[in-house]
């Protein structure tokens, strides 16, 4: 069973316990007054649960497509729990902007695995950017287009803010996916360049 599949059934299992025990929920997502009183390990179980079955159905989906071709670098690079420890510190970094942000807001909380799964995501890009992904599930397009379309409107969204998406999460999760993966495999870098001028369909 792949490290993907492990952290997917995981985050399914909590999610839905989650849904369950309102008091669990509670306890679980990311409120910048909690971690202040200590609980710093909302960083990373807000990344476990999710607000309903379609919010966790469309990041596990994304993350299963994606993770599985990932987790082998890392796991590669960094031994058995590479791959686990680029997801978490995914997750945990990708809630430092709301911590800053909303650290006097009681009343603010976030949810779902979003920083994780884009870093993933993004770190997919830069390995296979002229790999066709399903926008949609319909249109095939190619990795590096779909990346920058999703750039394009996370920016547009966060300047917004008029949604309860936390379009933030993902564009910090992106950047984390994009960085990390460059700092732990350099020719990762060289191979993406060369691959933009050299697209395969």
């Amino acid at each position: 069973m792949t490290h993907t599949t492990v952290i997917l059934i995981i985050t399914v299992l909590v999610s839905v316990m989650a849904w369950q025990m309102p008091n669990l929920l509670r306890r679980l997502v990311f409120n910048a007054t909690f971690v202040q009183k200590g609980e710093i390990d909302r960083f990373i179980t807000y990344g476990f649960v999710h607000k309903d079955g379609w919010h966790l159905l469309f990041n596990m989906f994304t993350f299963f497509f994606f993770g599985r071709a990932i987790e082998k670098l890392y796991i590669y690079k960094f031994g058995f729990l590479g791959f686990l420890l680029f997801y978490i510190s995914a997750i945990a970094v990708s809630a430092i902007p709301d911590f800053i942000k909303y650290k006097n807001n009681p009343n603010y909380v976030t949810l779902g695995a979003s920083g994780g799964v884009t870093a993933v995501l993004f770190a997919f890009v830069l390995l296979y950017p002229w790999n066709l992904i399903y926008f949609f599930g319909i249109l095939p397009i190619p990795a590096i287009l779909f990346a920058i379309i999703y750039m394009a409107y996370s920016i547009y969204a966060n300047k917004q803010n008029n949604s309860h998406v936390n379009h933030l999460a993902h564009l910090i999760g992106a950047l984390f996916g994009t960085v990390a993966t460059i700092i732990i495999e350099p020719k990762v870098l060289i191979h993406f360049l060369y691959a933009l001028l050299h697209p395969k369909f």
